[in-house]
């Protein structure tokens, strides 16, 4: 005779997991942009993200296991902010576009985002295993952008018909990355610009502004 199961107690009977509160999620990021350039990624430490951002400690360590995964989340956050589709200029002109995606920026803005390019360049020389993860974070959102941009002129009869979109939107975020990362050189609109009149629009058959 087989006995009925008995019901699950009170200590037995599984319990639903708390939902994860992600509301504070862009004050967290936030504090680690700020500690990631102060600091750099050797001297950040999750405990520090914590204190500045008046969160648990043990809040940060669920949603990020590792201080690599916060930095990554990070810094993906701070560069998707202004790329939105709907956020992107349209002025009528490859150029246009691509220049008005380029933010002013001061000169105090211009080296915090050079200390944080340095964070991210020592994140990839400790964990090299995350160059495909940091890839994707510090360039696929721009490169998305930039696409997007190219498809409104290739559409206007602007771009040669035959213009690879794919390779011409990797150009400017790869060139970009390069001197942030290895050269450690900060990434001025002049040189974008440079980037721009020089590499870009001459390979897309894009006739260049006279200097």
């Amino acid at each position: 005779m087989t006995l009925p199961a008995s019901a699950p107690t009170a200590e037995t009977a599984p319990r639903p997991g708390r939902k994860r509160d992600h509301t504070r999620d862009p004050e967290i990021l936030q504090a680690a942009i700020d500690i990631l350039a102060e600091e750099g990624f050797d001297g950040m430490t999750i405990e520090m993200v914590a204190t500045r951002a008046k969160a648990g400690k043990a809040t940060l360590y669920r949603r990020w296991p590792s201080k690599a995964e916060l930095v990554l989340d990070a810094i993906g956050c701070m560069k998707s902010a202004d790329l939105t589709t709907d956020k992107l200029p349209d002025t009528g002109t490859l150029r246009g576009d691509l220049v008005g995606m380029i933010r002013p920026r001061s000169a105090e803005e211009a080296e915090r985002r050079l200390r944080v390019m340095a964070g991210v360049a020592a994140l990839l020389t400790r964990e090299p295993e995350l160059t495909e993860a940091a890839s994707s974070v510090l360039m696929a959102p721009r490169i998305a952008a930039i696409r997007v941009i190219l498809e409104r002129a290739l559409a206007r009869g602007e771009v040669r018909a035959n213009a690879d979109l794919d390779a011409l939107a990797e150009l400017l975020p790869a060139m970009a990355a390069f001197r942030g990362l290895v050269e450690r050189k900060p990434i001025d609109r002049e040189y974008q610009i440079s980037l721009i009149d020089g590499i870009l629009l001459p390979a897309a058959g894009v006739s260049t502004p006279a200097p």
